[in-house]
């Protein structure tokens, strides 16, 4: 892949970037396994094109400063490719479509891949349908926990991790919460803590040595 597909107006300054610009990393699980910060949206412009966003939540913030008081917007926003991608951020500006622009951007240097997977024993090995393993996220007073579910479940989630389970292409799993699930931001914080945990809980694949000393 070469660098002239990507968009000639973005000069990357990071080192991640120039790999993505210049055709050496060329996925978003590459990226992420790259070991390279992700300290640049447009990386996840070029690795992952037509990611949606969902705002979960705005909210007038009102802050007294020495020349009166100052108000602000604070929009929870979610991102997603509806196939193992997802990502969640705060953000915050005087006006509301700023707020939200803020937000999905800093949601892109937040995307993790979520580990998929069959929910059941049952059903056909390899699936990508539900979970690959159960975790649990915090978030203020809020816990969540998400496990794996058979196919045709759906999801037994509440309205805001629904959303961001969605987003993330997960279409069975049982959730449960704990703890303040009114407040919207917390609940989806915990939400994507969740499925952060488990991404970084992934078993790490074998080298051949390790793989003959287990068997």
């Amino acid at each position: 892949m070469s660098g002239n597909n990507y968009n000639d107006g973005w000069e990357p300054v990071t080192r991640l970037g120039r790999k993505v610009q210049e055709g050496d990393i060329d996925t978003m699980e590459d990226a992420l396994n790259s070991g390279l910060p992700l300290k640049e949206a447009e990386v996840v412009d070029q690795l992952l094109p037509g990611l949606e966003d969902e705002v979960l939540d705005i909210n007038m913030v009102q802050r007294m400063t020495d020349s009166g008081r100052r108000v602000k917007f604070r929009c929870v926003v979610a991102i997603g490719n509806r196939d193992g991608y997802v990502g969640y951020a705060e953000g915050r500006d005087d006006q509301v479509g700023a707020a939200i622009q803020k937000a999905i951007d800093i949601a892109k240097l937040n995307i993790i891949d979520v580990p998929r997977g069959s929910g059941s024993w049952e059903d056909r090995a390899g699936g990508d349908h539900s979970l690959a393993r159960k975790a649990t996220g915090k978030a203020g007073s809020v816990k969540v926990e998400v496990k794996p579910a058979p196919k045709g479940l759906g999801l037994a989630a509440a309205e805001t991790p629904r959303k961001v389970l969605e987003l993330a292409g997960v279409e069975d799993a049982w959730t449960k919460s704990h703890g303040n699930t009114r407040t919207t931001v917390n609940f989806a914080k915990a939400t994507y803590n969740a499925l952060r945990n488990a991404a970084e809980s992934r078993v790490p694949e074998y080298t051949q040595e390790q793989r003959e000393v287990v068997e």
